[in-house]
């Protein structure tokens, strides 16, 4: 369900997508939605993704339940940066080490964040991150949608992987 968590160096990433405050209730419906729009102003302007799809989160509920919300950003990584239509967020992931794992089932999302934020804490590491009211922003928190609808029709099947950029 969950692979052990592992350090690396990642460059700078850039990405397109669509960024929102959304309720934990929301989020699921978001996925699909900004998915397809972002991939189809890609295709209108020629640029392919350099990667699977990612969810940026720009900030995270201390608590998290249905009335929970959070910022995030879905779209698509780029081999490089591109000016923002508008609707759409053009960001960059900041390079840097990042603590990751790859936990399987959509449904084991919040547990395989839990899983790397235990597994970090347990190790000393600190991210780069502050605190908010209600939470915590992250400089580079993302997951990657590494299977999906397209290579599996059960979502208790697709990989995940999550990334938190470390402190330092």
């Amino acid at each position: 369900m969950f692979t052990e968590p592992k350090i690396d160096t990642r460059a700078a990433l850039p990405y397109l997508g669509i960024r929102r405050r959304v309720s934990m209730g929301e989020f699921g419906p978001l996925i699909p939605e900004a998915l397809d729009q972002t991939m189809a102003w890609l295709d209108a302007e020629g640029i392919q993704p350099d990667g699977p799809p990612l969810i940026r989160y720009h900030a995270c509920p201390t608590e998290c339940g249905a009335e929970a919300f959070v910022d995030v950003c879905v779209g698509w990584p780029l081999a490089k940066a591109v000016s923002a239509p508008e609707g759409f967020e053009a960001d960059t992931l900041p390079a840097g080490r990042y603590a990751s794992l790859v936990f399987t089932g959509v449904e084991n999302g919040m547990a395989g964040n839990g899983v790397l934020i235990d597994w970090a804490r347990a190790q000393g590491l600190q991210w780069d991150a502050w605190p908010l009211a209600g939470g915590e922003g992250f400089a580079g928190r993302v997951e990657h949608l590494i299977d999906g609808p397209e290579d599996d029709p059960d979502p208790a099947n697709w990989r995940n992987e999550v990334a938190i950029k470390l402190d330092h």
